[in-house]
């Protein structure tokens, strides 16, 4: 009888094992999509920036020639500004009034160590090239920093990517051509050309670019806005090909193959997906600054910059 009531324990205690071998291996799985849940930059709610290096299909790769910052408008970590070539500090204003717009050429490194890229005494962390620049070194399109505007001739025909005010967990990102009808989302704006997204939408604007924009003067400039408002901004390094072994995966960008990199970004990064997406000035201009180091830049004068702060440092 002891034996018998042993073995019925012994089957009692089996199940009640098993129950909890599987309910241990189903917690394991969702501690680990949990994990994977946190790793994802657009599901992380205190992510703010990140730097990173992708191949053409947005995968991340430490000799991708795309150099690329991810951020979150609304994050209360950053804070924003636009910088253009000046002959004296932003924001001056002449003996009747008027803010002095006095150009003068200045390429990207100028612009990111002068005075004017600093935001109350603090450096850049991350700086783009953005807009034009005309014959007279005037920037051609829609340029606002911090509410003050240095536009060009251009300014209510071609796009242009801002940055609203406001506070932080309010501020988001806006593509479009000309003044938005709500002032605050004109707080920080920089122009731009070549829109190739809107309204999610992707058209391939090598037609409008022409051959030699489309095919030969291949250093990208970008940025992009995705339906979760995150943004990205891209620099393709074409000139990087000389250092790297080519693949398909791991060259300039032509038009045609844009929605394939940022919509690779976007889904790798839990991002959503791609909303708008526009070129900066590309060619001899394009330039990417991160962290006190220039990942890109090229010699050509540049009509205005992007600028992202860290607060606290």
């Amino acid at each position: 009888m002891a034996k018998l009531n042993m073995f019925k324990t012994k089957l009692f205690i089996l199940p009640i094992f098993i129950i909890i071998l599987i309910l241990g291996c189903q917690g394991l799985e969702l501690n680990s999509v949990i994990a994977k849940a946190k790793s994802c930059l657009g599901q992380d709610e205190k992510f703010s920036l990140v730097f990173l290096k992708t191949n053409n299909q947005g995968e991340k790769d430490q000799n991708g020639i795309n150099h690329v910052i991810i951020f979150n408008p609304k994050s209360e970590e950053l804070d924003f500004k636009v910088n253009v070539g000046l002959n004296h500090k932003l924001y001056t204003k002449d003996i009747k009034g008027r803010f002095r717009q006095e150009y003068v050429p200045k390429q990207f490194h100028e612009m990111i160590t002068e005075e004017n890229a600093k935001l109350n005494g603090k450096t850049p962390l991350v700086a783009i090239n953005a807009d034009y620049i005309d014959t007279e070194n005037k920037p051609q399109g829609l340029n606002i920093s911090r509410g003050v505007e240095y536009s060009g001739a251009f300014k209510n025909k071609r796009s242009s990517f801002g940055i609203s005010g406001g506070e932080a967990k309010q501020r988001q990102a806006t593509l479009q051509v000309g003044k938005r009808k709500n002032n605050i989302l004109n707080y920080n704006l920089v122009g731009g050309n070549g829109r190739f997204y809107q309204n999610g939408k992707f058209k391939d604007i090598c037609p409008a670019l022409g051959e030699s924009a489309c095919n030969q003067i291949t250093n990208r400039s970008m940025v992009a806005i995705t339906t979760k408002g995150y943004v990205i901004l891209l620099v393709n390094d074409a000139r990087a090909n000389s250092n790297i072994k080519l693949s398909q995966l791991n060259q300039e960008l032509l038009p045609n193959m844009f929605d394939n990199v940022l919509e690779g970004i976007a889904r790798n990064n839990c991002l959503g997906n791609i909303l708008e997406g526009m070129l900066f000035d590309g060619g001899m201009s394009p330039g990417l600054y991160y962290n006190n180091k220039i990942y890109v830049e090229n010699p050509g004068p540049i009509g205005s910059i992007f600028l992202i702060y860290k607060k606290g440092i």
